[in-house]
């Protein structure tokens, strides 16, 4: 167990903001007032557990002790908000959004212009420092070109939606730009900044700390759960007590597999892997490779379970069609998510799906908030091409042979470049941060038909980002041919609007896309913005 939290000897620039927001009063008695309450005929409370020198013994003796025996549940009590500042993307996709318990809400590169100092750089000196910055200047140079070369593709794409439509209007000129900032965004640096409010259990601070020096961040991550862990210990010191020391990079499971292969991080098989798992693909954005082969009927026999009927009363068909029909199921058409909590709809769990994908990593990134649907995602450097372009290009820019010219023009520059800093002996975890926003992520995803539906449905939308709707449309086709029971009635938000009859069937107001995707099959959903 450690107290304090080493200092940090190199930085980066800038150096990330950390700021704790809010919490929740005395965090450390919190947890253990919970603990000492599942044994008490009354409820213990914070005052209780350190009113005393005895109580303050007890105290931290039963933290202590329920802490080693792995009853970490009363640990995730005590809650903190942290505003963060000039953290960059990579470090929030690898390791602040890569598990499932956290909230966050962060800036858009989708409807926020970027601006071009908002950068991370790693200490880096000499030709080096030069060589990064100045890739970087040259991402954002490109970044606010390529939106300008977009304009007349947008511009007349959206004008055939909406016709109606002035474009000289503000709010219509504004939406056309979002869908240029929306695309021309792939050729940003992963050291791109955010900010963001990002909310988490005393718990997941713990693990934090005990991982924080792992790849693909190591300095990064450091850094940030470093003043996490110094501001909590501002407001209660106590806090820290079960803080266990960082595990080294070096002694993280990933590095010591690399380590015996005789391998760095990215001194493998990357071409041979990344040729096999593109093919693997057979030009799907997600794949369907494994399932339950008796989902269908293992729900119907769910949903019989919870209503008590014997199978004479409720076909397979029938049973399904009450949980997964908007017309019959309108919790499908609540602004809240309810299904959760509904009996019936938790019939849903059962189903089981998994996807093999390749997404880049700006999609990802948004396709990992759906944190019930999760994921194993890679050391990000292993699936790198040394000097070879490896990139995903949105639709937009594909129709704009200008654009087009730019955009591909970037890539080589960037790539060119890490293979250079590479060359001049700087790190992979430095070097991978002028990955632009196209760089692929190649993966495997899990999920339940519950959450999954949830996913799917909101995907679906027109409005969603163009990748994420695209894999989520491969997903939804491919289930449906094996399952057309269980994925007949996943379509998008206003189709299952429509089918429940509420009214307007698009709930996006002034977002609307412009096409009565309600009255489309999934199999007819295109769009280009």
């Amino acid at each position: 167990m450690t107290t304090s939290v080493a200092p940090t000897k190199v930085t980066l620039s800038p150096e990330p903001i950390v700021k704790l927001e809010n919490y929740f009063r005395e965090p450390y008695n919190l947890s253990v007032a919970t603990a000492r309450t599942c044994y008490s005929s009354k409820i213990i409370s914070t005052a209780d557990v350190a009113k005393d020198e005895q109580a303050i013994e007890q105290r931290d003796r039963i933290a202590e002790s329920i802490y080693k025996a792995g009853h970490h549940t009363t640990i995730q009590h005590p809650t903190f908000q942290f505003i963060l500042d000039k953290v960059s993307r990579q470090f929030i996709w690898s390791f602040l959004h890569a598990h499932p318990y956290y909230n966050s809400e962060q800036v858009s590169q989708r409807y926020v212009e970027v601006k071009p100092e908002h950068c991370t750089v790693p200490p880096l000196e000499g030709e080096a420092l030069e060589l990064y910055q100045a890739t970087i200047h040259a991402q954002m140079d490109a970044y606010h070109r390529l939106i300008e070369l977009l304009a007349p593709a947008a511009q007349a794409e959206y004008q055939r939606l909406f016709p109606h439509r002035r474009l000289e209007e503000k709010r219509w000129a504004s939406a056309v730009r979002k869908k240029q900032l929306e695309v021309a965004r792939y050729v940003l640096p992963v050291a791109t900044h955010a900010h963001l409010y990002h909310t988490v259990s005393g718990l997941t601070i713990y693990r934090y700390h005990r991982l924080s020096q792992q790849f693909d961040t190591p300095l990064e991550t450091r850094i940030v759960i470093g003043k996490m862990v110094e501001q909590i210990n501002q407001v209660d010191p106590g806090f820290s007590k079960l803080l266990e020391d960082p595990l080294p990079l070096e002694e993280t499971l990933e590095y010591q597999i690399f380590a015996a292969a005789g391998e760095g991080p990215r001194h493998g098989a990357a071409q041979e892997f990344v040729e096999e798992f593109d093919e693997s693909l057979e030009g799907y954005t997600s794949k369907l490779v494994d399932y339950k082969v008796n989902a269908d009927q293992t729900m119907a026999q769910a949903v019989r379970a919870v209503l008590g009927w014997p199978s004479n009363r409720l076909t397979d068909d029938a049973a399904i069609d009450l949980v997964m029909n908007p017309a019959k199921n309108r919790y499908f058409s609540e602004a809240l998510t309810l299904t959760t909590l509904s009996k019936l709809t938790r019939t849903m769990v059962h189903p089981h799906f998994t996807f093999r994908k390749r997404l880049s990593h700006t999609a990802d990134s948004q396709d990992q908030r759906h944190r019930m649907t999760p994921a194993s995602r890679p050391v990000l450097s292993r699936q790198v091409l040394g000097g070879r372009p490896d990139y995903i290009t949105p639709t937009l820019i594909a129709q704009s042979p200008e654009a087009l010219a730019c955009y591909r023009e970037t890539m080589q520059e960037v790539w060119r470049a890490i293979a250079q800093l590479l060359e001049l002996g700087v790190s992979e975890e430095y070097a991978m941060y002028l990955l632009p926003n196209a760089v692929p992520v190649r993966f495997e995803e899990s999920g339940d038909l519950l959450n999954l539906h949830h996913k799917w449905v909101q995907r679906l939308c027109y409005t969603a980002q163009e990748e994420i709707w695209r894999s989520c449309r491969d997903e939804v086709l491919q289930v449906r041919e094996l399952f057309p029971s269980l994925a007949q009635a996943i379509q998008a938000p206003c189709w299952v609007r429509s089918q429940a009859g509420v009214k307007p069937f698009c709930p996006e107001g002034d977002r609307f896309c412009g096409v009565a995707v309600w009255k489309l099959p999934v199999e007819s959903y295109e769009r280009m913005i």
